[in-house]
């Protein structure tokens, strides 16, 4: 099949995002980039077109401009803006009639999130979230175990992302300079909407944990004065199940420390993006084991995830290409039938499942109590 066109808005050359996005989608040949507004900059608009091989009538000056130009010629358009910008956005390409494959978060609060739902209902859309984290392999192989039951009933958790980025200065003395909207708490602070979105949806994707209440402590330790850089919570769900989540940025030695460990009656696993090829197993009767796509594996061994032999190592930009695999199917079963379904790909609904549970961690931290993680608001169809 021919490859799925992609538009871009945002993603310029200059970012890592864009570098990432347009890497994974084009890794296995399921779509190309051939569109987009890239920047807000014009010579870097221009330089991100010739970059990407864009023909230079199709870099459009900004993003109103590609929607009027490129509707009914894109298959999809990717949102990779800052997460301020993705609500009104992401809502005009789904007017449009476009596709929208959005950068997490979907939105900065749940009340935009389920806007955006209630638009893609009305104009019979399609929306995806790019969780990139649940592409990896051994992710999925974990998954199918605990939905197998080989680690019994699960008792308790713990999930977290700690990073360096706020606290570390540059080997030449320099401290980090992120953009000014990074820096810029709202509702949800910047780190929640950053991170610990990634450790709602592994939670939710290998575990079907749903946390409903929460307790939670926050701090701000690093270059920048008043923003929170540093979130530890508690986590309660409605089965019984519990765990600790800590996301940060003033970590020091942490570069990305994301790492899932869940606590079974008949086995613990845990994995590490660190070692990110390996899912490492501690039975009840004392057996250890360390599981990688050369074991015997059901999911991560199939031939989707070999791009090259067990012992060469895939990594961050191959979990990504793994999704954006995912997207593709759903997107083409989509524009055939008007619908679609699909274990691994995600919209507005877990998007707003997980603002919930981060706006609950935001009014926990303020009044140091339990808070209860507000229930999704039903379909409004105008």
């Amino acid at each position: 099949m021919r490859p799925l066109a992609l538009g871009f808005l945002g993603g310029a050359v200059n970012s890592a995002i864009g570098t990432a996005h347009r890497a994974a989608a084009q890794m296995d040949g399921h779509w190309q980039v051939v569109a987009g507004c890239f920047s807000r900059r014009p010579e870097v608009n221009a330089a991100t077109g010739r970059e990407f091989g864009v023909a230079p009538e199709r870099v459009h000056p900004d993003w109103r401009a590609l929607l009027a130009a490129e509707a009914g010629r894109l298959d999809a358009i990717a949102v990779l803006t800052p997460t301020p910008d993705h609500a009104p956005m992401v809502a005009a390409c789904l007017e449009a009639g476009l596709p929208v494959i959005c950068e997490k978060v979907l939105a900065a609060t749940m009340q935009e999130a389920v806007a955006l739902r209630e638009l893609r209902e009305r104009r019979n859309g399609f929306l995806a979230v790019t969780y990139n984290y649940s592409g990896y392999p051994m992710v999925r192989e974990l998954r199918r175990l605990v939905q197998r039951g080989a680690l019994g009933r699960l008792l308790h958790f713990q999930v977290e992302m700690p990073q360096e980025g706020c606290i570390r200065t540059e080997p030449s003395g320099l401290k980090p300079r992120p953009q000014s909207w990074q820096l810029q708490d709202g509702a949800v602070p910047t780190i929640s909407l950053d991170l610990a979105v990634h450790l709602h949806q592994l939670l939710h994707y290998v575990a079907g944990a749903a946390p409903v209440q929460v307790a939670a402590m926050q701090g701000s330790h690093g270059w920048f004065p008043g923003f929170i850089d540093d979130v530890q919570a508690l986590l309660r769900c409605a089965d019984g199940l519990y765990g600790h989540a800590w996301f940060s940025k003033s970590a020091l030695g942490h570069r990305n420390g994301l790492r899932l460990r869940l606590y079974g009656t008949e086995a613990a696993a845990e994995w590490e993006q660190a070692a990110p090829e390996e899912l490492r197993l501690s039975h009840a009767d004392g057996r250890r084991e360390i599981l990688d796509r050369a074991a015997p594996v059901a999911i991560a061994a199939q031939p989707r995830y070999g791009r090259f032999r067990p012992g060469h190592p895939a990594g961050f930009i191959e979990a990504f290409a793994n999704l954006y695999a995912d997207i593709a199917l759903a997107l083409r079963h989509w524009q055939a039938t008007g619908q679609f379904a699909s274990e691994e790909v995600f919209g507005a609904e877990l998007a707003i499942e997980g603002l919930a549970l981060l706006e609950a961690i935001q009014r926990a931290a303020g009044s140091l109590t339990w808070q209860a993680v507000e229930e999704a608001p039903s379909h409004v169809l105008a």
